[in-house]
């Protein structure tokens, strides 16, 4: 996913909720101008408030490492 991906889903997410930005920016306690740029794809954005933003609006991520010979199928978890 590109960091303008992620800015479309939260704004299509967001516009679906009927929330507006700067709602968002005050229950996700960031500043509005960080939900317009998060919005529009800005890639430096900083991982811990996307993180937040996305948490806010219910959105889940899920992270899955590359398989290895070692570990063919396994997610990373530890014990496993």
């Amino acid at each position: 996913m590109t960091a303008k991906q992620i800015g479309e889903l939260v704004k299509a997410t967001r516009k679906s909720l009927a929330v507006t930005q700067k709602d968002l920016a005050m229950t996700s306690g960031t500043g509005l101008r960080f939900i317009i740029e998060l919005e529009r794809g800005k890639p430096t954005c900083q991982l811990s408030k996307v993180l937040t933003v996305l948490n806010t609006l219910g959105i889940t991520i899920k992270l899955t490492p590359p398989a290895t010979d070692k570990n063919p199928g396994q997610t990373g978890k530890a014990g496993v």
